[in-house]
């Protein structure tokens, strides 16, 4: 026999190591001469704990036979017996085993046994191990050589005469270079004496050329395993060979199907997906590969080309997926990206035309063929030694999406039929995926576009805080989700911070996170209090849901969301919250000391679990950092969102860094891997409102209280420079304080702020809102609140602890004409104006 290396010039021999099967050898009595580390991982045991001992130690089925050949009988086994059993893990648990058991011969008669025990459940594993694991469990000759210390053989199965032609008397006793000289055996032996020295266990595939009379090549895999006496030491090495020359190619072929179904449909990304058919194609099929698209397909802006005649404007096609197996890609003189050109001539053209694959087996650049109408492609052909060609047409319901292109050039077999339906199969699931992603695309373009246009495109505070967002999208395998985040001015001069998550991706959960951030404005500006505020949420959630339950062919159902809710307040510092199964805040001080409030948890938006929500209200220091954000930003597929939020904080405690930096700075900090989902940070720090700015009164609960309440604002006005505001805010007070008196019975409080605007606050005990209604022209009463609409730029009420608050806010340059207007809407029909007792 002579052997021939697999390898190329250069490159290492094709070893790896694998742990999957437990390998021992017994003597004929059924105990334990010899053990491996693969054993030890596997059952527990190690060489001292087994070696010495009998394998009813590992195998209880075995324990009532007196011999492992009577034991190997029974299972009705000649020669090697694969079957199913249990192994006993040192622990005491069983493992369902697959089981093998071959007799080896040594000189003079002698018998061994080899056991090889593997993990059902293992068996799907690496792609290498079923290469040499498959056909040894199923019912496939294997041959086994048992070398000592030295390398010298000493123990062998018959099988092993047919894979190398060495008859068992003249391999005994002597080094496999001795009988068999070569390349390869000296390779084969260098990777025996490292598994030796190492006791380690590898696996390495090699071609020989058997002296038969069809000089056919075949193909083996082979393993080897340390063999280690009681102590632990080399005891010797075990060799098992299979022969995989029939099974390999269809294997091969499947593999690569396999991984086309798996790999080419794991992103909806149509440039990554090029690159994945190409990656996938070197060098499996073929030594070169290149993958061009249609240039409207990655951006999914367009429909795509079709089969058929090639008109005068010919498809512009640009490169999308390059794979060689050279650095570089030097065959290829376009990079990705680029448009490519295409030849009236050329083969791409054919293929354009009647949709069908193009064959070259042999690539002639000789005058008169197309590539010589093509000097480009002709000198890259030359150069890279480019021999043989297939070009595949990535086509989908008549729709040219693309071409693939096929090259070999090291490998010296030209591509056959048998290669171009490998292709053209690879092709066509890299097309369903192409498809799927060019539609994708699409959606996703549209879904990011709304979503954009549903959160703010700038967050403002006022005078209460300063503020700054990020939102990372997720990548494109995930899609759009339903992230969002909001700043909501408040009646004097407070605002609420919000940001919410809702459950799922794509287009549906942006436009459900538009309806919910519309719901959030909607009950913020009913000046509901953090717990309420959710309440409410919570029933919209449901309601939506039911009503996308009342459509199932329409969009999926909102299934919940989980929403963060607080308002702070500049004059007092204070900060009330509440979450609805949404991750803590984080508050950073002046100091950059980080605290996640206690803030109960809640559940998320839309469960109607009936559990009330909860807030708390917290102090904080003029300049504390509050941030806000969704679990896209702290959780991670490797790490508890523990860890997500000491890393946060740990990154926001630089409390001399502006906002925009420590977004940026938090957003960088996320592992560098592809998100699952949306990140969104929303970061505000707190401003106090300077104690001059805010003026507020106690008053008595009788009609004196009004001309008190107007006197004392126009005082205050004039110390702040306001006394243009001084008539409207007079006929502001006089009608919320004349409500008060009437509709309440406790003291009355008078509150200015002077901020962006200016605020007039009257609180009372009584609990009802006003309400602005339409008054006839014959009433004489009513239009107390429609005067206080016409005045102030807005108005409303809030309920607090003992009462409600009747806020109206007045621009600080209010223009005359303004006031003239709201005046005059007081006059009645008949033009006899309407005298007001103020």
């Amino acid at each position: 026999m002579t052997s021939t290396d697999n390898e190329k010039p250069g490159i290492q021999p094709d070893t790896h190591e694998t742990t999957d099967s437990a390998i021992a050898m017994l003597d004929d009595q059924g105990t334990v001469v010899g053990w491996t580390q693969a054993a030890e991982r596997l059952v527990g045991y190690c060489a001292s704990d087994a070696v010495g001992r009998s394998a009813a130690l590992i195998l209880p089925s075995c324990e009532e036979a007196p011999t492992i050949s009577a034991y190997a009988e029974r299972c009705r086994a000649q020669n090697g017996w694969p079957g199913t059993t249990a192994a006993r893990h040192r622990d005491g648990h069983l493992l369902n085993a697959n089981l093998r058991i071959s007799m080896v011969r040594g000189q003079q008669g002698a018998v061994r046994w080899i056991v090889s025990v593997t993990d059902a459940g293992t068996l799907s594993g690496h792609a290498v191990n079923g290469t040499v694991w498959a056909p040894l469990l199923a019912r496939t000759q294997i041959g086994i050589v048992v070398r000592d210390p030295d390398l010298r053989c000493s123990w062998v199965n018959d099988t092993m005469e047919s894979h190398d032609g060495i008859c068992p008397d003249r391999r005994l006793g002597r080094m496999f270079t001795e009988v068999l000289p070569g390349a390869k055996a000296e390779a084969l032996q260098a990777v025996m004496q490292q598994v030796l020295n190492r006791g380690t266990t590898r696996v390495h595939e090699y071609r020989s050329w058997l002296a038969t009379g069809l000089r056919r090549e075949h193909t083996f895999a082979a393993s080897f395993f340390c063999l280690q006496d009681a102590d632990g030491q080399a005891l010797g090495v075990c060799c098992i060979s299979v022969d995989v020359t029939e099974s390999r190619r269809a294997r091969e072929r499947l593999a690569i199907l396999s991984q086309a179904s798996t790999r080419l449909g794991s992103s909806l990304d149509v440039v990554q997906t090029s690159q994945q058919l190409a990656d996938l194609a070197v060098p499996l099929v073929a030594d070169y590969v290149a993958v061009d698209l249609e240039q409207s397909v990655p951006f999914g802006d367009g429909p795509p080309v079709r089969i058929g005649p090639v008109g005068e404007r010919p498809p512009v096609f640009r490169r999308a997926g390059l794979a060689s197996i050279h650095h570089g890609v030097p065959e290829s003189p376009w990079l990705r990206g680029e448009p490519i050109p295409v030849p009236p001539d050329s083969p791409i053209t054919e293929v354009m035309r009647t949709g069908r694959s193009y064959l070259e087996p042999i690539l002639d650049t000789a005058e008169g063929t197309w590539t010589a109408q093509d000097p480009v492609r002709a000198l890259k052909i030359r150069e890279n030694g480019m021999h043989s060609m297939m070009i595949v047409p990535i086509r989908t319901r008549r729709a040219l999406l693309g071409v693939a292109l096929f090259v070999r050039s090291e490998d010296p077999v030209p591509f056959q039929e048998g290669d171009l339906h490998l292709a053209e199969e690879l092709v066509s699931r890299a097309a369903l995926s192409l498809d799927n992603a060019r539609q994708y695309t699409r959606e996703h373009t549209a879904a990011l576009a709304l979503q954009r246009n549903l959160l703010p495109q700038h967050v403002r505070g006022g005078m209460a805080v300063e503020a700054a967002s990020r939102y990372l999208p997720a990548d494109l395998d995930n899609g759009v989700g339903g992230d969002w985040f909001d700043v909501i001015p408040l009646s004097g001069a407070r605002v609420a911070l919000v940001v919410g998550d809702v459950v799922g991706h794509g287009l549906h959960a942006a436009a459900t996170m538009g309806r919910l951030r519309t719901a959030v404005r909607t009950l913020a500006d009913m000046e509901l209090p953090p717990d309420e505020l959710l309440a409410h949420m919570d029933d919209t959630v449901q309601r939506l849901a039911e009503e996308d339950a009342d459509a199932p062919d329409q969009l999926p159902a909102v299934v919940g969301a989980t929403c963060l809710y607080a308002v702070y307040d500049p004059v007092t510092r204070t900060c009330a919250m509440a979450r609805a199964g949404h991750p803590p805040p984080a508050i950073i001080d002046p100091r950059g000391r980080v605290t996640f409030p206690d803030l109960p948890t809640g559940t998320p938006l839309g469960l109607g679990a009936g559990v009330p929500f909860e807030s708390r209200e917290f102090e904080l220091p003029e300049g504390s950092l509050l941030a806000l954000y969704t679990d896209g930003l702290i959780e991670t597929r490797d790490h508890d969102i523990d860890v997500g939020m000491r890393r946060l904080g740990s990154t926001l405690a630089q409390p001399n860094r502006s906002l925009e930096d420590l977004c940026s700075r938090a957003m960088e900090s996320v592992p560098g891997q592809a998100p699952a989902d949306d990140a969104t940070l929303l970061l505000v720090r707190t401003r106090s409102l300077d104690p001059a700015h805010v003026a507020s009164w106690t008053l008595p609960n009788d009609q004196a209280a009004v001309r008190s309440a107007r006197h004392m604002a126009a005082g205050q006005l004039s110390a702040w420079g306001l006394e243009d505001l001084a008539e409207p805010t007079k006929l502001i007070i006089s009608e919320l304080v004349t409500n008060a008196v009437r509709h309440s019975t406790g003291p009355i409080v008078l509150r200015l702020i002077q901020h962006q605007v200016l605020t007039c606050e009257v609180s009372d005990t009584d609990v009802c809102a006003p309400r602005l209604r339409r008054v006839r022209s014959t009433d004489e009463h009513g239009r107390g609140l429609f005067l206080v609409a016409q005045l102030a730029r807005r108005w409303g009420a809030r309920w607090v602890s003992g009462g409600k608050v009747v806020w109206a806010e007045e621009d600080l340059a209010t223009t005359p004409a303004r006031r003239q207007q709201a005046v005059g809407t007081l006059r009645k029909p008949e033009g006899r104006p309407k005298t007001i007792s103020l």
